[in-house]
């Protein structure tokens, strides 16, 4: 880590950050002549920082401020060392964290650890999920009353409507999405197809395929700090809000897994195109989880506008074989790269989360050997099948009661965000919808 900030000896400041429950970075700045200290001890920081709300406001009956003196955690670099923040002006490198008790021990509200104890329980099992995800945000011109699609710098003009799959659409914005893959290259991202989407300014960036899960969510993590940021230099907004326009379809993060043997083999490939028992095991236990995780999956109030009929994300708990109308869908092509795509999530999500919550439920399935309903062909909104939470309250108790969700996501993290989310979803109730949208907009 040190030779790298020997190697960029322009860069002047670094931030040390690390994602609490809503997948804000919370962190310091440091001057960069001051890095070796963090690098060899790390910093420290109160436990209540990675359980604030979406504001950054202290949770009322959080027993981690007051009930406990409001104690430090140790937060020590992860793997993925210093990177650059081509978002900034100056010259700065971000240097990620996460937070472990002082004698050592992971702490178990950290997001980053939930998905990480579940990583090792597939590698006790001798097993390693392979992940992409699917980003979807818009671009937006947030500098009037309402929200509108910002001109083109090309041409100067606003496109009117969505534009699905057009290169027009990359190319009104080609010099943003050139200096964002220049960006990915330089922070190690790897981003691949760019598509414009169903939305009014609405586009697609896929991240590559990846055999470690907390690599695939880092890599999450950093391009919606990314995008959102690099957005604002070229004078527009970039958000990964679920649902900024309610006439247009919302922003999905999609997620793509499979599961390798110690030998290297997909064990969800059965060399046709249905997958093994195995892939139905696992389809099983993301189905079965799926309500009492869908507070994961859509975190915020306005995460569940977009969790409506007809409007190409999910809202029924099942399954299908190249089925875009079901939440899990089991793509076609190359029997050897068979693998599971989760629908659900929306673009709002801590990726850390929605990923311990997908590999968990997975996980369980293919532990308890469980077997799923028989796959849906056709629409799958019009056939009364069992339903999605459709509110963020239901969501919330879903979640704060499940006996599942306690098999493979910590005690005190559950208890953290059920207390988080009980706070917003009071304080929430009480904004306007112009309110809502400016408080969602830049922060999930």
């Amino acid at each position: 880590m040190k030779d790298w900030l020997r190697k960029h000896p322009n860069v002047r400041t670094i931030r040390v950050a690390a994602a609490d429950l809503n997948g804000q970075a919370r962190g310091k700045r440091i001057p960069a002549r001051f890095a070796d200290k963090v690098v060899k001890d790390g910093t420290r920081f109160p436990f209540s920082v990675l359980n604030l709300d979406i504001w950054g406001e202290d949770i009322d009956d959080s027993p981690l401020v007051f009930e406990q003196g409001d104690q430090d955690g140790v937060l020590k670099p992860t793997e993925r060392g210093f990177m650059p923040m081509p978002w900034l002006e100056a010259p700065s490198a971000l240097l990620p964290i996460w937070m472990f008790r002082e004698n050592g021990t992971p702490y178990e509200g950290d997001p980053r650890h939930a998905l990480n104890a579940v990583v090792q329980r597939y590698k006790a099992r001798g097993l390693t999920p392979v992940v992409a995800m699917e980003l979807e945000f818009f671009l937006i011109d947030d500098s009037g009353k309402t929200l509108q699609v910002p001109p083109s710098p090309r041409s100067g003009k606003r496109r009117k409507a969505a534009e699905t799959l057009s290169i027009r659409a990359l190319d009104a914005f080609d010099t943003f999405f050139t200096d964002l893959y220049d960006a990915c290259e330089a922070m190690d991202i790897p981003a691949d197809t760019t598509t414009s989407e169903t939305g009014l300014g609405q586009f697609e960036v896929n991240l590559m395929h990846c055999d470690d899960p907390l690599r695939a969510a880092d890599d999450a993590w950093l391009f919606k700090m990314l995008v959102k940021g690099l957005a604002r230099r070229h004078g527009f907004a970039a958000s990964f809000m679920a649902k900024p326009y309610a006439e247009y379809s919302g922003s999905g993060l999609h997620t793509h897994f499979s599961v390798i043997d110690d030998k290297g083999d997909n064990i969800f490939d059965s060399g046709g195109p249905k997958g093994t028992l195995q892939l139905r095991h696992a389809v099983a236990g993301c189905l079965a989880a799926m309500a009492d995780s869908t507070l994961l999956f859509a975190p915020h109030l306005n995460s569940y506008d977009r969790l409506v009929p007809d409007k190409h994300a999910p809202t029924a708990i099942s399954w299908g074989y190249e089925n875009r109308t079901s939440a899990i869908r089991i793509p076609a092509g190359n029997p050897a790269a068979r693998r599971i795509e989760h629908r659900v999530a929306g673009g709002d999500v801590n990726p850390y989360l929605m990923l311990a919550a997908i590999l968990g439920a997975a996980l369980t399935g293919l532990e308890d050997g469980l077997e799923p309903p028989p796959p849906v062909t056709g629409n799958a909104y019009a056939m009364g099948l069992p339903q999605i939470p459709a509110t963020w309250d239901a969501a919330i108790d879903a979640f704060e009661h499940s006996d599942m969700l306690y098999r493979f996501l910590p005690r005190e993290l559950i208890r953290n965000l059920v207390q988080t989310k009980r706070q917003e979803l009071h304080y929430i109730a009480e904004l306007s919808p112009e309110e809502r949208v400016e408080l969602y907009l830049d922060t999930v």
